[in-house]
């Protein structure tokens, strides 16, 4: 019988070693516009100036992650670059060892200079995604098409693919977001939203009407880039 009480807790204390065995951190990006939560295709939404639009595709690129922890060190992790693709729900969460006390997180949307000049590339930099323009002018950073009223394109289309890294057209964004220890963080989670809107007005006012096609590096790329810079916060 004592036998028995001694090999039943041995099974209760390795059960419980077991469930402290750590689980890895992920980051999960929700995309949204304004409140409501991106649906592509089915649902048409109006910009900060009134004009409509219906989304096709939103996708940007996220690299140089890095965590700052409670006493304030900061974690450069691996290099990685990732493809974070609205259609693609597996691409919108990003596995990390596991970390705790995280009191801050930092990454660039885009891909640096030396990955836009390294030739051909592989996994979520293959040219199949749909994110490259040329050997010249490298990766498209972020992508946001769709159509709208508003547009004047043929169909009425929209379509801003941003990128460029060379000195004079350089669309690398760094965004660092600060977490509240109390209200960031859950469980092993941390929920980044994006919000589509702020493409139009974070920080210049660009209208649909005015400017439906950015497809090259240049002023209106920066400026869009400008924009979505914005566009990440924490959710609680």
């Amino acid at each position: 019988m004592k036998a028995a009480f001694v090999f039943f807790v041995c099974i209760v204390v390795a059960c419980s070693s077991f469930n402290r065995v750590e689980r890895n951190t992920i980051i999960r990006f929700k995309n949204f516009v304004g409140a409501k939560e991106l649906k592509l295709f089915e649902q048409v939404y109006t910009n900060p100036f009134g004009e409509p639009f219906v989304v096709s595709k939103f996708r940007y690129y996220i690299s140089n992650l890095s965590i700052t922890d409670k006493s304030g060190k900061q974690i450069n992790l691996p290099e990685q670059y990732y493809l974070i693709n609205e259609d693609d729900e597996t691409s919108r969460q990003i596995s990390l060892p596991p970390m705790k006390g995280i009191s801050a997180v930092s990454f660039v949307v885009g891909v640096d200079s030396l990955r836009n000049t390294s030739g051909v590339q592989t996994g979520s930099l293959d040219p199949a995604n749909g994110m490259f323009w040329t050997w010249n002018s490298g990766y498209i950073f972020a992508k946001l098409e769709g159509q709208s009223d508003a547009s004047h394109a043929p169909a009425h289309s929209f379509s801003w693919d941003i990128g460029g890294f060379r000195q004079q057209q350089n669309a690398l964004r760094t965004i660092r977001l600060t977490i509240d220890p109390n209200n960031g963080l859950r469980g092993d989670t941390l929920t980044i939203a994006a919000n589509l809107l702020k493409w139009f007005d974070g920080k210049t006012p660009l209208r649909i009407s005015e400017a439906p096609v950015c497809h090259q590096p240049g002023k209106l790329a920066m400026q869009l880039a400008d924009n979505y810079s914005t566009m990440f916060s924490v959710l609680p």
